[in-house]
């Protein structure tokens, strides 16, 4: 076999180039987005006042935390889906939500209280956030998963925290239409509790399953 047949017969053999990673994980998270939607349409819906309460500020913030939260997760975790990438210089998108709940609660504190800081503390919807945002990231995580084993992390446990992350987010921006406390301290409070256990779930399993 002569140098340029040789250079043929390889291009053929890689004429078939794997998806992207960034391509895999963006449909797996929509053909997982349609599960977690079922569960919301069934269990939770969008709250009944939605129209008033877009004129809140607060109302509004939940969706800008939550969003804030998911797309960073979703491009650390592609840098990190990359062997021996590393989370310096990448982590400080993930204190966005932090930064914005941060502006958020210092303004409701500057505010004439329409209740009491424990009521907006505890709200009336802990209980349903803990369950119902862990629930609805299942699938959205499981997708997460997936399309992050297209790549080579070499950090599974880290790379499989950021897929909860991601889910976590996605799944609380839909909670946060059906959820009526729209307190930045209630938000700070219950929904960082419920991606935590997401986080951790994602970690737990992207340990398994993101080794190669």
């Amino acid at each position: 076999m002569d140098t340029d047949q040789l250079i043929r017969s390889l291009a053929a053999d890689n004429a078939h180039r794997a998806p992207r990673v960034g391509a895999v994980l963006t449909m797996a998270l929509l053909v997982a987005a349609p599960l977690s939607i079922l569960i919301f349409a069934t269990f939770l819906g969008v709250r009944h006042d939605v129209m008033s309460a877009m004129r809140n500020p607060f109302f509004d913030m939940k969706f800008a935390v939550t969003l804030s939260l998911a797309i960073p997760a979703i491009i650390v975790s592609l840098h990190l889906s990359r062997p021996e990438a590393l989370l310096r210089g990448w982590g400080w998108l993930l204190l966005l939500p932090v930064g914005l709940l941060a502006v958020a609660i210092g303004s409701e504190a500057m505010m004439a209280p329409a209740m009491p800081t424990t009521m907006r503390l505890m709200g009336k919807n802990s209980r349903v956030c803990l369950v119902a945002i862990p629930a609805m990231s299942l699938p959205l995580l499981a997708g997460a998963l997936f399309g992050l084993r297209h790549g080579a992390p070499s950090r599974p446990a880290l790379a499989g925290a950021l897929a909860g992350l991601v889910s976590a987010g996605l799944a609380a921006t839909l909670y946060a239409s059906h959820c009526t406390d729209d307190s930045p301290l209630f938000v700070a409070t219950w929904y960082t509790l419920a991606t935590a256990l997401v986080t951790a779930i994602g970690a737990a399993v992207g340990a398994r399953v993101l080794r190669y």
